[in-house]
């Protein structure tokens, strides 16, 4: 169980504090569940999810140590583009790595993007907006924990890393 002030990764919508624990009066809820007030800090609003039942996979948000050490890795990584034509099918791809909720799943994935993007440059080819949604959406998501594990901003990842793995 998480405690008030506490920083979490939850699901796709990113780092999150919670900032309480509540039960909600409203005709559409279930009244005998505690549910987790969660505040993104990349993005506006709040998120009530009932704590015994987690609507998104929730987990502690890295150590600065897991930070470099994923970033350490990424040399090593071979990733490979993934190619398919029927766009149903290559969500379902991105979306399942997206679901794992993982920063080593995160930086495969956005390296393998970015090894497609290379490729239909050099082919002169289009880069697909399929393609362009996911490498962002991963990297928003894989920025953000590194940023805050680093205590850097997420504008200067990019650079943090390149300059790390140089």
């Amino acid at each position: 169980m998480y405690r008030i002030g506490d920083l979490i990764m939850y699901g796709r919508t990113g780092i999150c504090k919670v900032q309480g624990i509540t039960t909600l009066d409203s005709p559409n809820v279930d009244h005998t569940l505690s549910y987790y007030v969660l505040e993104p800090l990349y993005q506006d609003g709040m998120i009530y999810t009932p704590i015994n039942k987690i609507q998104a996979p929730i987990r502690p948000v890295i150590s600065r140590e897991e930070a470099e050490k994923l970033i350490d890795m990424i040399p090593l990584i071979r990733a490979e583009a993934y190619h398919n034509r029927n766009l149903s099918e290559l969500t379902r791809h991105y979306e399942s790595i997206l679901n794992t909720n993982n920063c080593a799943d995160l930086i495969e994935l956005t390296l393998s993007i970015y090894a497609k993007k290379k490729y239909c440059e050099e082919e002169k080819r289009k880069f697909g907006v399929v393609d362009s949604k996911y490498m962002k959406r991963a990297e928003d998501l894989l920025f953000g924990e590194l940023a805050h594990a680093l205590d850097i901003s997420k504008e200067d990842i990019p650079a943090y890393i390149a300059a790390r793995v140089s």
